[in-house]
């Protein structure tokens, strides 16, 4: 008798699946996907890779079409507190109960098939996200890769209205490769036939390798550089642009952030948006995109999470560079910094970029509650290798409640270094 969960055991259940794992190819999930009488052929997708920037352009685009009244789902990863943050529909979480009738759909299957196919972790959570949006028609889905994306289970469907790369950084090596060339290969896995592409400028080699898989698959390339944005102008806690593009001109927009990169990702967003018009005429205006990016929110990047406290996500030496520039156009000079990594990133090369920041004044460390994480102890020396003190905390708990405790009123406290550690703030701010 196959077995009958609740949505806690559900979820129990795909944690305890294998997170990072070759052992299933493409034509494994084509072939499941098929089993679940190919959902994904559907819907209207529209395909988002890349190292940093991934959900938070993916997300914009979501808002701006549902500000000119499409309907979208939307999937994202990972998530910080509640594993159904990974799939939206019009900005609203599944509910419990779709996300536990998909699960056990996709178990049931599991448990018929012949070959011993399981999904690894990614596919599973990809396969729910298949079933719950063709659940509720909308009229676009976007879709997030996890890992990569020409391996990753996203790139499985059989259409795509357009695909969407991000910018390019140094990460996953052990799996996409140690240069931003092989990480670019990967990423361009998802240019489909006959679909336009959408890239951001990483460097022009990186953009080589983009422009001729383009071509290989009869691609338009459209290249995404800072010479579509007007001056920027960085206000408290907003930053106003402009973006140059071909079908609705300059457009001006007040984006409701202090994070600098959300420029360079709105910018990306607004082309892509003009390029889908182009695919399929849209029934949207300049004044969609002002309104949805004025109102435009993405988790745990450069949020405010408490007066004068902010998280942000960056956990690779790329996001690192993007949020001490962000904190570099603040215009405070008394800053704390609370930091911590998980084990397999490049935590010297992140370290070393903050000490040589020279942006905060006081710096904590803390453990994450986290296999991967990296002992609090190692990074304090790591810290102690770069000419400075740290105070060491055993706990995330302790940790937050100490420094915002101890803040001055004219003190700002930036969190960093690892998603797991926003997740673990914000998890304790909705709990509070």
């Amino acid at each position: 008798m196959i077995k009958q969960f609740t949505y806690d055991e559900a979820v129990d259940y795909l944690y305890d699946s294998p997170r990072f794992t070759k052992k299933n190819t493409p034509q494994d999930t084509k072939a499941f996907l098929k089993k679940l009488e190919n959902p994904d052929r559907k819907l209207r997708i529209i395909h988002v890779a890349g190292t940093n920037g991934k959900g938070s352009v993916s997300a914009a685009m979501s808002q701006i079409l549902q500000t000119a009244g499409y309907k979208t789902a939307l999937f994202t990863s990972p998530h910080l507190v509640d594993i159904r943050e990974r799939y939206l529909i019009d900005g609203e979480m599944i509910s419990k109960e779709d996300f536990l009738e998909a699960f056990q759909q996709i178990y049931n299957l599991i448990g018929e098939e012949k070959d011993n196919y399981h999904p690894t972790f990614f596919e599973y959570i990809f396969f729910i996200g298949m079933i719950v949006f063709t659940k509720y028609p909308t009229d676009f889905c976007i879709l997030e890769t996890g890992l990569g994306g020409r391996l990753d289970a996203t790139n499985s469907v059989y259409k795509k209205e357009i695909s969407v790369i991000t910018r390019i950084g140094l990460d996953h090596t052990e799996y996409l490769g140690d240069t931003l060339e092989k990480i670019a290969g990967e990423k361009a896995g998802i240019i489909k036939e006959n679909t336009p592409t959408v890239y951001l400028h990483t460097t022009n080699t990186v953009d080589d390798v983009f422009d001729k898989e383009c071509e290989k698959k009869g691609s338009q390339p459209v290249r995404v550089d800072e010479s579509i944005t007007g001056q920027i102008e960085i206000k408290k806690n907003s930053i106003d642009f402009s973006v140059s593009t071909e079908y609705y001109g300059n457009v001006n927009l007040c984006v409701p952030t202090k994070a600098l990169y959300q420029v360079e990702n709105i910018s990306l967003a607004v082309t892509a948006i003009n390029v889908l018009n182009k695919v399929c005429p849209l029934n949207l205006t300049k004044d969609d995109i002002q309104k949805a990016i004025k109102n435009f929110k993405w988790a745990g990047r450069m949020e405010e999470v408490a007066p004068q406290i902010f998280v942000d996500g960056a956990h690779n030496p790329d996001g690192i560079r993007a949020f001490l520039e962000s904190v570099a156009a603040d215009s405070y000079q008394k800053r704390t910094l609370l930091f911590s990594v998980v084990s397999d990133k490049n935590h010297l090369e992140m370290i070393k970029m903050i000490a040589e920041s020279h942006l905060f004044e006081k710096i904590a460390v803390v453990k994450l509650n986290s296999h991967r994480a990296l002992d609090e102890k190692e990074i304090s020396k790591e810290f102690n290798d770069n000419k400075l003190e740290v105070e060491i905390f055993d706990d995330v708990k302790t940790a937050f409640m100490t420094l915002k405790g101890a803040r001055c009123p004219d003190e700002y406290i930036y969190i960093a270094g690892s998603l797991y550690l926003v997740g673990e703030i914000k998890e304790l701010i909705w709990n509070d």
